[in-house]
């Protein structure tokens, strides 16, 4: 692999890996503040958090890996 490919990869993993972080901290807080309201729904009662935390962490995953991609490609169309 070439330096810019490494580097390209470099960038994906790092803003995936805080997207991740990011998604799952505020799905699970999310979560525990819906429980905590004053009035809890219905829908907040059904919710499992494991789920929910989930759903954040992939939706942090393809949104940090996404501006990577579009950093990237900007950056190669800036050149």
């Amino acid at each position: 692999m070439d330096r810019k490919t490494k580097r390209l990869l470099l960038l994906i993993v790092s803003c995936s890996a805080a997207g991740v972080i990011l998604g799952g901290t505020a799905s699970w807080a999310e979560s525990k503040q819906c429980l905590k309201a004053a009035n809890v729904t219905s829908e907040c009662l059904t919710q499992d958090p494991v789920i929910n935390t989930l759903q954040g962490i992939s939706t942090g995953f393809i949104a940090g890996a996404g501006a990577a991609i579009g950093a990237a490609w900007q950056l190669r169309h800036e050149d």
